[in-house]
């Protein structure tokens, strides 16, 4: 006979009290209120419309929060562009223009004041340019070791930040401790137009055109990367946010029919859980933010090319149910 715990990976426990830290799925019998609880990560993420940007362009970058972003770079088609956006959970606003043009270009950072630029394309080149943004200008800084666009980043600030992956299908992986770059171990699959999240100690990689586009997710540690469970849908130039390596958000992408996704997926730090759409399929886009609070901003949609559009995302927390028995 089937169980229970067979279905599930948990079994119904019977107890005097609450668990004070129930994980995903775990349900249990308290004996002291006669009542069978659950708990549930309550997956049912949503999407809203945020404010749009002032110029449509794609193959940007974004560092920051949902409410306090930085997008930056990216391609109007042509021309390139190093035009920076400042948001502030309403509204964009022009600032100050990145030093050099480029696109497929990779970011970090904690906000809109306080941000890292690195990597990317300027039309005839692969960039090995940093830039640190301290609220109101860039200002160059030490190259990456190796030139690159279509590049991930990984850092919740300007001073500590992880580059990884990249055209042309690179494994590499470089480290940032706010004067210089250092590279550290490769990845175990090397690809490009993949999307990360985390920071420079606890990072996620996930998706990428590893010959043909792939669904590889690895974890980092500070050290080395580790495979571990696969996205469900194989994508490249997908967006990626997310604290640690533990919690990140998959956003939209491009699938291997060339169908632009709407999907989300969401990581608890050992598997992934397909939640919430998008109100358009992007790839390319911007995106800033946590697992739970996100923002994904410009981008390129097939119907509508190029777009300027800014989406927000909200997950609501956790929740214990209480289930009727009667």
């Amino acid at each position: 006979m089937t169980t229970y715990k067979d279905i599930h990976g948990t079994q119904v426990e019977v107890r005097s009290d609450d668990p004070s830290n129930p994980v995903n799925g775990q349900i249990w019998y308290n004996t002291t209120d006669s009542k069978l609880r659950g708990h549930t990560l309550n997956p049912a993420g949503a999407w809203s419309t945020g404010g749009a940007m002032n110029t449509a362009r794609y193959a940007l970058a974004g560092a920051g929060t949902q409410t306090s972003a930085l997008g930056f770079g990216g391609t109007l088609d042509p021309p390139v562009s190093a035009l920076a956006e400042s948001y502030n959970g309403s509204s964009w606003t022009e600032v100050g223009d990145l030093n050099e043009a480029r696109y497929g270009i990779a970011g970090a950072g904690a906000s809109n004041t306080a941000a890292l630029a690195f990597g990317g394309y300027t039309g005839t080149a692969r960039s090995v340019n940093t830039e640190t943004w301290n609220g109101s200008g860039w200002t160059e800084v030490a190259n990456l070791n190796t030139g690159r666009n279509a590049l991930a980043g990984a850092g919740a600030s300007n001073t500590a930040a992880l580059a990884f992956g990249g055209a042309s299908s690179t494994g590499k992986t470089e480290t940032w401790n706010g004067s210089g770059w250092t590279e550290l171990n490769d990845m175990n699959t090397a690809r490009y137009s993949l999307a990360g999240a985390g920071t420079y100690t606890s990072a996620l990689v996930f998706g990428g055109f590893a010959s043909p586009r792939t669904v590889n997710t690895e974890t980092w540690n500070g050290t080395s990367w580790t495979e571990v469970n696969n996205l469900n849908a194989a994508r490249d130039n997908l967006m990626g946010t997310g604290a640690n390596n533990t919690s990140a958000l998959c956003i939209g992408g491009y699938t291997n029919t060339e169908v632009n996704l709407a999907s989300t997926e969401l990581w608890n730090g050992t598997s992934w859980t397909e939640i919430g759409d998008l109100a358009i399929g992007v790839r390319t886009s911007g995106a800033a933010g946590t697992s739970t609070t996100a923002i994904s901003f410009g981008g390129v949609n097939p119907s509508a090319g190029k777009v300027a559009v800014s989406e927000e995302f909200n997950l609501p927390g956790a929740v214990t149910q209480e289930f009727d028995l009667s």
